[in-house]
């Protein structure tokens, strides 16, 4: 920005320099013309070094002096007054720059008619400024042009940032919602190990294979989200498992499979009609409901819980158990889930049941 305005500042010192020896060296070469009529030529020059910063007054004050000096002394071109004609043009205002296409108009006709030029020189500045004022024209519309693709580039380049950004909170919640689903399932089952093995071997291999399936799901689904990060476009298909096995997509239809694999005796009931939603929306649900499973082995001492869906203008879901109840938990688990329904437009309360215990509710807007 710095070298721009040095290099800004260097065009209009050249500009001026170049419009006072054009108007003023004709007046000192080959027979110096009087003080006052060089002074006169100053007046329509020098002042365009301020063109920018005062474009009206410039161009009034360099357009009275050239329409005196032309009663005595007549310029190849009225170098000054050009310029000034293109600055109002290229910088100022609308309503000054269509205010001052009459102003031009009469104070070049007043510079022409009292000398009495010939019909020529009425066709020749004519034109020069007509040339003058559309170019000035031009040039800040190409400015404006050039200002706006700049600020599309901006907002694509925010808009990239921005998906890119919320594309990576996703990952990390699809992260958390795989480990602490698949970690905890995997805790509660290695616990329950060294108890069964000593009184029903047969019971403790059930358990311990189902551990190994339920770590190999969890790396198969880990290895999909990378995959995800690696090649985004690719991201459509299903995840598979050990031996071939398609893993759990987070949909609604999978919602079964979720609550069988999940230890926990799950009581799933569904009020009004179902019907197809978006697939975020899916998402979400089935992710939360993983979420509170995954709470429920951990916090709540208990395996019994009820899960409601209810169809309506919003689909609710309710997770509850009949548990120890609220507790104090540092992990994002609720967090994410506020963050998934608040992303589909919808809300989420956590807190008691109504019949003791802990209880989830999640609502997500269908109109």
């Amino acid at each position: 920005m710095l070298a721009a305005g040095r290099v800004g500042r260097a065009v209009d010192g050249a500009l001026a320099v170049g419009v006072v020896l054009a108007t003023v060296g004709p007046l000192l070469l080959p027979d110096p013309k009087p003080w006052w009529i060089i002074g006169l030529g100053l007046s329509a020059s020098l002042p365009v070094w301020w063109r920018r910063r005062a474009p009206m007054l410039v161009a009034v004050v360099v357009g009275a002096a050239m329409s005196v000096m032309v009663m005595w002394e007549k310029p190849f071109l009225p170098f000054g007054p050009l310029l000034a004609v293109y600055t109002i043009a290229d910088l100022s205002p609308t309503w000054k720059r269509l205010a001052a296409i009459p102003a031009i108009v009469a104070a070049v006709g007043v510079s022409l008619v009292l000398p009495g030029e010939d019909d020529e020189t009425f066709r020749l500045m004519g034109t020069a400024f007509v040339a003058a004022y559309a170019l000035g024209t031009s040039v800040r519309a190409s400015r404006s042009r050039t200002a706006e693709l700049a600020e599309r580039a901006r907002r694509r380049e925010q808009e990239h940032v921005a998906a890119a950004a919320e594309e990576r909170t996703r990952i990390a919640r699809d992260m958390h919602d795989i480990v602490t689903h698949s970690v905890g399932l995997m805790v509660v089952q290695a616990e329950a190990g060294p108890v069964v093995v000593r009184s029903d071997p047969d019971k403790a291999e059930v358990i311990f294979d189902a551990i190994a399936g339920t770590g190999r799901s969890a790396l198969a689904e880990l290895r999909g989200v990378l995959a995800a990060l690696r090649n985004p476009a690719d991201g459509g298909g299903p995840a598979w498992g050990h031996a071939g096995e398609a893993l759990l997509q987070p949909r609604l239809a999978n919602l079964p499979a979720l609550l069988e694999r999940s230890g926990l005796d799950v009581v799933s009931t569904t009020a009004g009609t179902p019907r197809p939603v978006a697939e975020s929306i899916e998402a979400a649900v089935y992710r939360i409901v993983q979420e509170a499973l995954t709470n429920v082995r951990k916090h709540a001492g208990t395996r019994a819980v009820r899960l409601t869906l209810t169809w309506g203008e919003n689909l609710t879901v309710e997770i509850a158990d009949d548990g120890r109840g609220p507790g104090e938990s540092g992990g994002y688990g609720l967090a994410g889930m506020r963050e998934r329904v608040a992303a589909c437009g919808g809300t989420l309360t956590a807190g008691a049941g109504r019949n003791g215990g802990f209880m989830v509710k999640a609502e997500f807007p269908l109109e």
